[in-house]
């Protein structure tokens, strides 16, 4: 009998343990429906509100819509050139992602992108007697190292001192932008008035998997990275703990998670991945760094993050969305009068519906 009492006691705790970890999973998986819910809606309310602008300006927004989607998406090619548009998005969300899983907003991945296509670039023209694969290897990896560099800055400011990372990091993108132009148009400039530097050896260019499009290699590197991020948050135990310091930094170090090097290891790892934003850049469009050539991919890459909900998964579609947007403007200003600068109007609300209440959550919390 007592044996069949531990029994049925034991069988007792493994259903209520069951039974409770399916509710947390319920749980979990209606907030990640509900989050989902708000970035679809807040999309189609801002294409809405497009609608009206463009009625406003006497033309049909079904038309408009139509030929932006067939810019974006009707030939191979413009498919190419889509995805293209959204990978230094894509990378950039990424980025600022990786950050505020654990609690950081960087803000900063504008000026790490610059330090990462300069410091590639820089790499590949002072080691260009390398054989190309090796050559290749090495600037990616000082572009990389140059962006962790960055980022790091922020996360030690915070930990060590309690600085507002995004104050540090503001700074830090006038510092990185600024001083890349010094460089392109200094020690660095070729001949010529544009600011720009010697093109790359051919070698190491990233090769183009559509004919006469711009998609290149850069694709399969930011997968490889984002499925990287996945695993490295949600399947490791190292992840974990970044997660945990995001969601209650203080519970976390009562229990016993190095929250500050969390923090710093957060940021550095986010200015790395903002890096390859500007590497694949340089490496699979321009092929040298020319001044300018980021349309503040740094900045966009926050509302593709909070748009994405900050998943990897979420910010590659986000991205593919804003892409989408950018390439298909081009054919809808042709057949339409209605000008590109809808898509912006477009992409400004997306972000304001999406980006200004969490961001206000974000501040209350941190406050």
């Amino acid at each position: 009998m007592k044996w069949n009492s531990n029994k049925n006691a034991q069988a007792d705790g493994g259903d209520r343990t069951g039974e409770k970890a399916r509710t947390v999973g319920k749980i979990r998986g209606g907030r990640h429906t509900a989050e989902i819910g708000k970035s679809l809606a807040s999309i189609g309310l801002a294409l809405l509100i497009g609608a009206l602008f463009i009625l406003l300006a006497g033309e049909s927004p079904v038309k408009a819509y139509g030929s932006l989607i067939q810019g974006a998406l009707g030939t191979p090619q413009s498919l190419a050139n889509t995805i293209s548009k959204s990978i230094p998005l894509a990378f950039t969300g990424l980025a600022v992602a990786m950050g505020s899983r654990c609690g950081m907003l960087n803000i900063g991945a504008e000026g790490q992108l610059h330090a990462g296509a300069m410091a590639s670039v820089i790499t590949a023209l002072y080691f260009s007697a390398l054989p190309a694969p090796l050559l290749l290897v090495i600037s990616i990896l000082a572009g990389i190292a140059a962006g962790m560099l960055v980022g790091s800055v922020p996360g030690i400011f915070k930990a060590r001192f309690s600085t507002n990372e995004v104050i540090v990091a503001i700074m830090l993108n006038y510092i990185c932008t600024l001083f890349t132009s010094y460089l392109v148009n200094g020690p660095f400039k070729t001949e010529g008035s544009t600011a720009q530097t010697e093109l790359i050896a051919e070698g190491i260019w990233f090769g183009k998997l559509v004919p006469r499009t711009q998609l290149t290699y850069a694709l399969f590197l930011l997968l490889f990275v984002a499925a990287a991020m996945y695993i490295f948050l949600w399947k490791t135990s190292v992840g974990y703990q970044l997660r945990a310091v995001g969601a209650n930094p203080s519970a976390s170090g009562t229990a016993g998670i190095r929250v500050n090097m969390f923090l710093i290891m957060s940021m550095t790892i986010s200015g790395g991945i903002a890096a390859l934003a500007g590497i694949t850049e340089v490496f699979g469009k321009y092929h040298r760094f020319i001044e300018g050539f980021s349309p503040s991919f740094g900045f966009t890459g926050i509302a593709v993050a909070i748009l994405g909900r900050n998943h990897p998964a979420g910010v590659l579609l986000t991205a593919l969305l804003f892409g989408i947007m950018d390439m298909g403007s081009l054919r809808m200003s042709r057949e339409t009068m209605v000008s590109t600068n809808m898509v912006t109007v477009i992409q400004s609300l997306v972000i304001l519906l999406v980006a200004a209440p969490e961001l206000i959550k974000w501040s209350r919390k941190r406050g």
